[in-house]
């Protein structure tokens, strides 16, 4: 079994394209926008983004996620990979590509769930960059990892469903002109049943469809709304991949979705073991550099052995859905991994740094605030733990080793 990561130099071009793209074009253009000392009006804001967005159509560096026939790029997953990490060096960068959750995720899920109409209707402008989307799913009264335990309801009446519930930390909600919502239709369904829920096409603004707040976290007010839906009516021709397929529409969009997570979180651990080495270097402290003395190198070794787990394991992931294989447990695993890297590998950046590293003089503090979101965000560790156990454990049930469970490999 070879397993070969080398890119096609056709593909390499493309790296190089994205890379070239990201540091000399859109990283100056928005240098200091999250700055107090860079005072951008909104006005100003949206235009440059705008104008960032024109010049990577321009570029062909347009929905590196999509296929060819809808306006995007082409790549596969592994491919997709190296744009996304690339992208990632600025906060901005895969917005301006394209290929940002949650429209990222949406898209994918519209180009296989949905009809041809609702395809031009909705997916159409999310790839021309016209139209911004949400999925709504996550709600306060039940724990957000447990879909099947979805309170959100939707009753039939003659052609058309009436959606009553509660969502919050919905990503984009006030800027969406569309949300997926996921819904409980099948009302008797025992507890647990998968095939209770199903996802709604609803369009926004829309009565019945309230944007109470959007919910403040740890780094301010960020675009995660909370919902309350009243009597909202949707037809029939607005259900996405049928009814009672919701649970399935949604693991469907979270898989690639998270590996997705996984590549930009890649690009901001990266981005700290840069910061790390470099901060080593240059800081003279008690007879030497910092990057002269064993426990400094000792934070720099163990965060380069994660990264290039991280890396691996991310690049055997997204193989493993270019094939068409199984990928469950490799993406799992590489979730959890990698969000925790992230976290770790930030955290030893901060510390070398010293105070500095704590202060907002470097982008350190706010990327440890989003290392700490990638815990629970699509699925907290703990779930991923618990599915990669019971995977394991059926992998030993079913063949007598736990082979199949640890990425299927010849050793």
């Amino acid at each position: 079994m070879a397993i070969d990561f080398t890119l096609a130099p056709e593909h390499e071009e493309i790296r190089r394209r994205v890379r070239a793209f990201i540091q000399e074009t859109v990283i100056p253009a928005v240098k200091g926008f999250d700055s107090e000392e860079r005072a951008v009006s909104r006005e100003e804001y949206i235009r440059t983004i705008l104008e960032l967005r024109g010049k990577a159509q321009a570029e062909g560096l347009w929905l590196p996620h999509m296929p060819k026939e809808w306006g995007g790029m082409g790549l596969g997953h592994v491919e997709l990979a190296m744009v996304q990490s690339e992208a990632a060096k600025t906060r901005l960068g895969p917005w301006i590509l394209n290929c940002a959750a949650p429209d990222e995720g949406n898209m994918h899920t519209l180009l296989h769930w949905g009809t041809d109409e609702q395809k031009e209707k909705y997916l159409r402008p999310l790839l021309q960059g016209v139209k911004m989307s949400c999925f709504a799913m996550t709600e306060p009264e039940v724990a957000g990892s447990d879909p099947t335990l979805i309170r959100t309801h939707a009753v039939k009446d003659g052609d058309e469903w009436v959606i009553n519930g509660h969502k919050w930390f919905i990503s984009n909600a006030r800027r969406a002109s569309f949300a997926i919502l996921i819904a409980k239709t099948e009302l008797d369904a025992p507890e647990g049943a998968r095939g209770a829920n199903t996802a709604f096409l609803v369009d926004l603004p829309q009565e019945g469809w309230k944007d109470v707040r959007e919910v403040e976290t740890m780094h301010g007010s960020t675009g995660h709304s909370e919902i309350v839906i009243t009597d909202l009516r949707v037809s029939d021709g607005q259900i996405l991949g049928g009814r009672g397929n919701g649970h399935r529409l949604g693991q469907y969009r979270l898989g690639p979705a998270r590996l997705a997570h996984c590549m930009r979180w890649i690009s901001q651990a990266e981005t700290a073991l840069d910061m790390m080495v470099e901060r080593a270097l240059n800081r003279y402290s008690h007879g030497s550099l910092l990057a002269e003395k064993q426990g400094i190198q000792w934070l720099i070794a163990d965060s380069a052995m994660e990264l290039y787990q991280c890396k691996l394991m991310v690049l055997h992931a997204a193989s493993k859905i270019d094939k068409g294989e199984d990928f469950r447990t490799e993406v799992s695993m590489a979730k959890h991994f990698v969000a925790n890297s992230l976290n770790r590998i930030v955290d030893r950046a901060i510390q070398v740094h010293g105070a500095l590293g704590y202060s907002t003089d470097t982008p350190l503090a706010h990327m440890f605030q989003n290392a700490r979101w990638a815990r629970f965000a699509d699925g907290a560790d703990e779930i991923h733990q618990m599915r990669i156990a019971e995977r394991t454990i059926a992998a030993y049930q079913a063949t007598g080793s736990t082979n199949a469970a640890t990425g299927g490999l010849p050793l």
